[in-house]
């Protein structure tokens, strides 16, 4: 049986959000879209149902009476949805595993270590989502997830700190050693920020401005210096392998990058490092049950990173 009149469903959501926020501008970042998308979605909507749903006055929205009655009847059908959605995703299997991290922790941290988990348990079936900013999860889309945060507290999720916050800059050995000749300096001296801040800086274009961006680790060590030599990717791991390449500096992340340090890969510029105060988390959703994959994915985790005593957890 087909349902019929089915409205199109990506217009009841921008509805539903426009009538909690009662602004097309506020649904629109809710749901990381245009405003102009939104206001084509309610006007598709409206089109559908033959009737104006919002009174547009200038920087106001009033909701019609046809407007209000609906806005009850999608409200309760959309909670409804969700309420239905999470029941199914948390009975999911006790051996199934949902990870999600940024794609420079996945490729430099994450994926060297699943093997070793997948060794060890090689009945949990694993997924692994890539996502740099962490806004743009659900969650109900993962079980545990590894992001970088100034603090532990993010709203609907436990948090454990596991490492903290440590960033430096680093090269290919063999830039390092060109560096050096360039500047005068012998085969074990580290390059001033002076020295770094004349050189190719290799930078990371990020719409999630809590890391430290170059300007920003010059400003930690008194430099406010005048960069004019930089190459800009938005797109972290291409930027590690650029300078893996030889082409440049770029900041890494101590336990993120160490890996790639330990193969000769990639070489400290300098002892120097900078920190928000920040560091690396484990997220869990509150309203997640958690399985058997999970609880056994947090205990191999905890050996994998012994935990100092006195680490912060919120």
């Amino acid at each position: 049986m087909r349902m019929s009149p089915l409205p199109p469903l990506n217009a009841l959501v921008a509805f539903e959000a426009a009538v909690r926020h009662m602004s097309f501008t506020r649904a629109a970042s809710e749901l990381h879209l245009s405003q102009s998308a939104i206001s084509r979605q309610i006007v598709h909507l409206e089109q559908f149902l033959g009737r104006a749903l919002f009174v547009r006055k200038p920087r106001q929205l009033i909701l019609t009476r046809a407007g209000e009655s609906y806005a009850r009847h999608v409200r309760e059908m959309l909670d409804e949805c969700v309420h239905a959605t999470s029941e199914v995703m948390k009975s999911a299997g006790e051996n199934e595993l949902t990870l999600a991290c940024t794609a420079g922790v996945a490729q430099f941290w994450m994926v060297p270590r699943l093997s070793r988990f997948r060794r060890d348990h090689p009945q949990i079936k694993l997924r692994l989502i890539v996502r740099d900013v962490i806004s743009t999860l659900s969650s109900f889309e993962f079980d545990i997830g590894l992001y970088y945060l100034k603090s532990g507290a993010v709203e609907g999720f436990e948090t454990l700190s596991l490492m903290p916050e440590s960033v430096f800059p680093v090269c290919s050995p063999d830039y390092l050693a060109e560096c050096r000749t360039r500047h005068g300096l012998g085969d074990n001296e580290d390059l001033t920020p002076a020295m770094l801040a004349c050189e190719t800086l290799l930078m990371l274009e990020d719409a999630q401005s809590l890391w430290i961006a170059w300007p920003q680790w010059f400003r930690y060590h008194g430099l406010e210096p005048r960069l004019t030599q930089t190459i800009v990717f938005n797109h972290y791991p291409a930027l590690v392998e650029m300078a893996v390449l030889g082409q440049g500096m770029v900041l890494g992340w101590q336990h993120i990058i160490d890996g790639q340090i330990a193969q000769g890969r990639l070489a400290r510029a300098t002892h120097l490092s900078a920190s928000h105060g920040g560091g690396y988390y484990l997220l869990t959703p509150q309203e997640r049950r958690e399985n058997r994959a999970t609880r056994l994915f947090k205990q191999w985790l905890a050996e994998e990173i012994p935990r100092p005593a006195d680490a912060p957890h919120a």
